[in-house]
């Protein structure tokens, strides 16, 4: 085995070197080179979820009650935590049970209708387009349907301190204001 190459560039040094230096550089170089760079992307992934983790667990519960009191379940919710806008985003997960959807696909098209206007072939159901069908199609659709939640998301921004004073002056902005 042959000892380690101390003389090769580092990352950063890396980062800095034209291509054509890079492409003159031994393959052992390169291929050290790649392994320290997906180690330093592993590092920066599981800094990254350890920072996202402890926002989650910072902002949960003022996330929980500000889309309460938006009367949401899932979506988008904003609120402020000094000079932080802080924007949470939870997607709805829909899941359709196929059997279900099948059968009601064969009731359709034994009533004369075409299923095609209500299911996709691969028995999925466009959320969008069950929010708009009458009430009694929904009905007979809604036990083969499941709402999930996904991850929720968190984005900090820094508000500069003059959008900051006039959402304070606004009528029509409430601040949720305050620590954890």
């Amino acid at each position: 085995m042959q000892p380690l190459l101390t003389n090769r560039p580092s990352l950063d040094a890396a980062r800095r070197m034209p291509v054509a230096e890079l492409l003159a550089l031994p393959a052992e170089h390169l291929a050290l080179l790649q392994e320290d760079a997906r180690a330093a992307l592993d590092a920066a992934n599981r800094m990254r979820d350890w920072i996202e983790g402890t926002i989650a667990l910072r902002y949960e519960q003022r996330a929980v009650g500000a889309r309460a009191a938006a009367g949401k379940d899932t979506g988008t919710i904003r609120f402020q935590d000094g000079a932080v806008e802080v924007i949470v985003d939870l997607p709805k997960r829909v899941d359709w049970d196929q059997q279900r959807l099948a059968a009601l696909a064969e009731q359709i098209r034994a009533g004369g209708e075409d299923p095609g206007e209500y299911v996709e072939v691969s028995f999925k159901v466009s959320e969008r387009a069950y929010t708009a069908w009458p009430e009694r199609i929904r009905a007979a659709f809604e036990p083969a349907r499941t709402v999930r939640t996904g991850k929720s998301t968190y984005r900090l921004t820094i508000v500069p301190e003059t959008t900051l004073h006039d959402r304070t002056q606004s009528t029509d902005t409430i601040l949720v204001q305050g620590g954890r």
